[in-house]
């Protein structure tokens, strides 16, 4: 209370003390003519000034309390009549005091007061009944300070409290099911106090207060607070000049509509925001902003069609007060029916305290009762008061009328009726279809949120499944034909073991992209936190057993091609499994500290709201569900750099292999673009998914593509050459066309070229490359073979041409036995026999004696005759003669007919030997010339076939014996390089 409010009240108590003897005494003496007599006087204090404020109440009350002092004397119940004498306290506190004083001193003895319309002079008074023995009923104080009966016992009101519409609001918010609220108060004490106490109701009902907000003048800010707390039912305490500048912020803020419900105090003057509109807003703007709101009020007059204590019904009543008042010409007041009752509350109350001293009386005819039992007896006789009248039905509780709340809303720039709240039975009564909402449906009380998950669209996640089940089957595929063809000599040295883990890890990593579009829509909360784990585990075990694989292969060419001494060194497969193995160990020691010191846990990141795509009254509310630990970039950062390193040693050695040409053993190449691929797409997808990670359809999308991509195009450059050379020519990839090996050396910078002669751990070995060499070569003999035989025929045929035919035959004669030494000997060899044939002079070949030109065919034993009756006949002997040294062994002889017809003896046979074959053919040709028997040459064992050859036959040439290999030659014979 305000202190001048209280000082004033203290000063009335002084007074009324000092005065007890000077004024009427209401203290101490007994009853006297004031309650036997026929006129019962009542003090009745309200503001009559028309300058002063409230003051129309005033002049509307005075009708209808001389219409109730009429009815009452008419009805005949009662045995006194009310006279009322009004004091005018022009709501003013000085005023209102004195007019009390002068009315206590000088006026007759007022049993009781009636009025008090201003709240502050009000209060004053009503606190100082106490010390007067009187009781005060007011009619239109609505103050909620005056409902304290500690400070305020003697004090009654037939007009409900401001507070008494917090109990309707309440059961009008649980009607609507309403259960968050907001608050917007004028920062006035009478505003404040029924805040309070709606504060209080709402708590005890269980409904949320979002916000609370005052305001002195401009109520903008608080407004857009408001609606910052997501408030959608706000219930506003302030007057009508205010009430203007709120709903003008509304409408700037779109604070209204189908999404807000204002509720507001109903008391407001008709047409109110014409009158007190003082803002920029215009009045249509106004009227939009306030459609809809609901006013909560007093109930005026019951629109229960029942007769009341005054023998009629409140619509009776109020046509009969509306012609008297239009008697007087004053304006009708709201609490005009209050004061009918009040009246009636009066008549009802001293008639039950006449009753109650007679019968005392009577009892005991010498007692005597002061008026301090009397005005207890007077507060317990008001607070037992009930009957209908034309305001429904008048009942008190602690002093406070327990009257009608009615529910208006405004609807097209009018208020109606909508329902009441029976506060004495505690029901709501809404009528029907009177509420109109501007939706479909009421309000929300807050912005209702969809918590909608971000997750991974069905269709994506059945389009890449497809696409990684043709991987998985693409992979079983490889994985039929590598176990399928794991003997034959291409996938052999390949390695079947090591490609099927390839296999194993590229299915590995297929399979984690199920699990990585698996999300809260698909399993629950715990099963994808295990997820979490499960997914990463696979992803990482099937990275590096698909790589280290292909990298223990490499590893293995690079260990046997680095292998400068050429010793014999065996990598077996077993040792390629424990390189892997420990690679997935070191895996394993670091997925197993991740899961027990920081493991990977379901979080959700929640995002901003978002309006509803439909349109509706909600929002949406995107969530996200992440797989994260505390130190995720750490561990992140450990598997990142250590499958780098594994890539970047995978790199080295193919670099390093190279140059092994040997297409089923060798996959640097393959390797190589594998790592490029693989690496290139790690990068771009970590980075894009890192960008897109509240996208989740785009992220999975990512990640998926990029696994898909990385394990196809490792799986198809690892199988897919080999599947092609196994259709064309599964030979060729087994064979080495080069196998040269280039080491860099550390100190000069020259390259050295090895020659590799075993390569193949499965019995390959240098020994079918030169098979193959010797079958093309003797290939070539059998053309030279026929060529020599055509040459043959044209000689029988044209004897005029022998000189020129036999010097080409001489010539086709030494490329035979040039080519036959290529085939057996070795590079050091050939240039020994080129050498020697080199060194043979055309002429012994090519050309005939000058001095034998001249002779004539029947004296030269050479003449062209019998060179051709001599050629036709021994050329082909000379042909069996040195085939046998060179390997060409008639098929009708025995290999051990001739010494040199062993392979082992071809293989090892010195050049001295073969210098030996060519004497042995000039020795013939010699023969041929001096035109000699060629019988000698016919081995007798074998027809057609040479004997053993003399150690002297070259004419020119000492003879000439093979000599015994040393040891260090045989030594190097053998060495034979590294079987894989």
């Amino acid at each position: 209370m305000a202190p001048s409010l209280l000082l004033a009240s203290s000063c009335l108590l002084l007074a009324s003390v000092a005065t007890a003897k000077v004024c009427n005494d209401y203290t101490g003496h007994g009853v006297d003519a004031a309650w036997s007599a026929k006129d019962v006087p009542i003090m009745v204090l309200m503001p009559m000034n028309e300058s002063a404020l409230m003051s129309s109440i005033s002049q509307g009350i005075e009708p209808a309390v001389q219409l109730a002092i009429r009815h009452i004397r008419e009805s005949g119940n009662y045995s006194f009549s009310l006279i009322t004498k009004i004091y005018d306290t022009e709501c003013d506190n000085a005023k209102g005091l004195r007019a009390f004083f002068d009315a206590i001193c000088y006026g007759p003895k007022h049993l009781m007061i009636f009025g008090g319309v201003c709240p502050s002079v009000t209060s004053i008074i009503a606190e100082s009944l106490g010390g007067w023995n009187l009781v005060q009923l007011s009619f239109a104080a609505t103050t909620p300070v005056l409902a304290d009966k500690k400070k305020y016992p003697n004090f009654f009101r037939t007009v409900p409290s401001d507070n008494a519409v917090n109990p309707a609001v309440v059961k009008f918010l649980n009607f609507y099911n309403w259960s968050r609220v907001g608050t917007l108060t004028q920062d006035v004490q009478r505003f404040s106090e029924v805040r309070n106490d709606l504060t209080s109701e709402l708590e005890k009902a269980n409904i949320q207060i979002a916000d609370t907000e005052s305001f002195s003048n401009d109520p903008c800010v608080n407004v857009k607070k408001l609606k910052d707390n997501d408030v959608r039912i706000i219930i506003g305490q302030f007057d009508e000049n205010l009430a203007s500048k709120v709903f003008c912020c509304a409408y700037n803020l779109n604070m209204y509509g189908s999404k807000y419900q204002w509720i507001i105090p109903g008391w407001y003057q008709g047409n109110w925001w014409e009158q007190a509109n003082s803002t920029n807003c215009t009045t249509k703007k106004l009227l939009t902003a306030m459609e809809g709101y609901i006013s909560v009020d007093f109930e005026p007059l019951s629109a229960k069609r029942k007769k009341g204590i005054s023998r009629r019904t409140p619509q009776e009543y109020e046509l009969e007060y509306t012609r008297e008042r239009e008697q007087k010409g004053v304006e009708a007041s709201k609490f005009h029916g209050f004061a009918y009752d009040g009246i009636w509350v009066i008549a009802e109350t001293l008639k039950s305290v006449m009753k109650l001293l007679q019968k005392r009386h009577d009892m005991y005819h010498n007692m005597t009762v002061d008026d301090r039992e009397v005005g207890k007896m007077v507060l317990d006789v008001m607070n037992e008061t009930n009957f209908f009248g034309v305001t429904g039905q008048v009942m008190f509780r602690n002093g406070e009328r327990m009257g009608t709340i009615k529910f208006t809303q405004f609807q097209e720039g009018q208020e109606v009726k909508v329902g009441e709240y029976n506060a004495i039975a505690d029901v709501l009564d809404l009528i029907n279809n009177t509420i109109r909402f501007q939706g479909v449906e009421p309000p929300k009380d807050q912005t209702i949120v969809h918590q909608q998950r971000r997750d991974i669209s069905v269709p994506l996640y059945s389009i890449l499944s497809t696409i990684t089940i043709l991987g998985m089957l693409m992979a079983g595929g490889f994985l039929f034909f590598n176990i399928k063809n794991r003997n034959h000599r291409l996938i052999k040295m390949s390695s079947p073991y090591m490609n099927n883990l390839i296999i194993l890890g590229g299915m590995l990593s297929y399979a984690s992209i199920f699990l990585f579009g698996l999300d809260g829509s698909f399993v629950s909360d715990k099963v994808f936190e295990t997820l979490c784990t499960v997914r990463t585990w696979i992803l990482i075990v099937g990275y590096t057993t698909a790589f280290g694989a292909m990298f223990a292969k490499t590893w293995r060419v690079h260990a046997i091609f680095k292998n400068v001494k050429m010793k014999k060194k065996i990598i077996k497969d077993q040792k390629l499994l424990i390189i892997v193995g420990g690679m997935l160990l070191i895996d394993l020691c670091i997925l197993i500290c991740w899961q027990i010191v920081d493991p990977l846990k379901r979080t959700v990141e929640k995002y901003s709201l978002e309006a509803d795509p439909q349109g509706r009254d909600i929002a949406i509310r995107p969530f996200l569900e992440h797989c994260e630990n505390t130190h995720m970039t750490i561990w992140l950062g450990i598997v990142y750099a250590y499958k780098g390193l594994l890539m970047l040693f995978g790199c080295f050695l193919a670099w390093e292999t190279r140059n092994v040409s040997i297409p089923a053993l060798n996959d640097s190449k393959y390797i190589g673009m594998s790592v490029y691929n693989v690496g290139i797409m790690c990068i771009i997808g970590a980075a894009v998914s890192f960008l897109t990670r509240d996208q989740p359809n785009v992220q999975f999308c990512i990640v998926a593509l990029v696994i898909i991509f990385c394990s196809t195009i490792t799986l198809c450059l690892v199988f897919v050459p080999k599947l092609i050379t196994m259709r064309t020519n599964p030979d060729a990839a087994t064979q080495n066309r080069r196998l040269k090996f280039t080491q860099n050396q550390k100190k000069d910078d020259s390259k050295t070229s090895t020659s590799v002669t075993s390569v193949n751990q499965t019995n390959t070995s240098r020994l079918d490359t030169l098979q193959t060499d010797n079958h093309s070569l003797r290939m070539r003999i059998t053309e030279l073979d026929k060529e020599l035989e055509e040459v043959t025929m044209q000689l029988q045929d044209t004897p005029e041409k022998t000189p020129y035919i036999k010097q080409n035959h001489y010539q086709d004669v030494n490329n035979i036995l040039s080519i036959r030494n290529f085939t057996d000997g070795k590079d050091g060899e050939k240039s020994v026999l080129k050498n020697h044939l080199e060194q043979k002079p055309q002429a012994q070949w090519g050309s005939m004696d000058p001095s034998r030109i001249n002779r004539g065919p029947l004296e030269d034993i050479n003449s062209p005759e019998h060179i051709q009756r001599r050629l036709s006949l021994q050329l082909p002997i000379l042909h069996h003669a040195y085939l046998p040294s060179i390997g060409g062994v008639d098929a009708s002889c025995s290999p051990t007919s001739s010494p040199a017809s062993s392979p082992r003896h071809r293989q090892h046979m010195p050049p001295s030997y073969r210098v030996m074959v060519s004497g042995l053919a000039e020795l013939i040709l010699q023969a041929v010339r001096a035109g000699g028997p060629l019988d000698v040459l016919t081995h007798p064992q074998c027809p057609g076939t040479p004997p053993s050859l003399p150690t002297t036959i070259h004419p020119q040439s000492p003879p000439t014996i093979p000599a015994p290999q040393s040891q260090t030659t045989r030594e190097k014979q053998q060495r034979m390089p590294a079987v894989l």
